[in-house]
């Protein structure tokens, strides 16, 4: 199952846990609302609310851990930050690379026109040169 459709299904899981603790904490109150309430009875439905309550929370919790994690692009599960922005940085390279190999090549055309002319002016045989 892809991670964002197991996320869904937790938020769905902490959504009846959340009803279940209302409902208990209803029943206890109702118990207690009683002419005669039994104490156990309102014990348990106050346990079984607190438990509920106790998941929600660590529920809850996880949830926005994992939300603070991909909001801050830093890795998690199902994550595609580390790896998008490796291929702009290697892009950003390319590009700066391309942009020194022009201007050299602007460099190497000046200088040879610059040669060329000196030859020319002196009537100087010029010497192939390597580069």
């Amino acid at each position: 199952m892809p991670p964002p459709a197991e996320k869904l299904q937790q938020l769905e899981h902490l959504e009846k846990e959340l009803a279940n603790a209302l409902h208990a904490a209803s029943q206890t109150i109702l118990e207690l609302s009683k002419e005669k309430p039994t104490l156990k009875q309102a014990e348990t439905f106050t346990t079984t609310f607190l438990k509920s309550l106790e998941n929600v929370e660590n529920g809850l919790s996880k949830s926005i851990t994992y939300l603070t994690q991909v909001s801050t692009a830093q890795a998690h599960e199902g994550s595609s930050y580390a790896s998008q922005k490796m291929r702009q940085m290697a892009w950003h390279r390319l590009k700066h690379s391309q942009s020194r190999l022009n201007d050299l090549e602007r460099l190497k055309n000046k200088h040879i026109q610059e040669n060329n002319a000196l030859v020319g002016h002196k009537g100087i045989k010029a010497e192939p040169q390597d580069f």
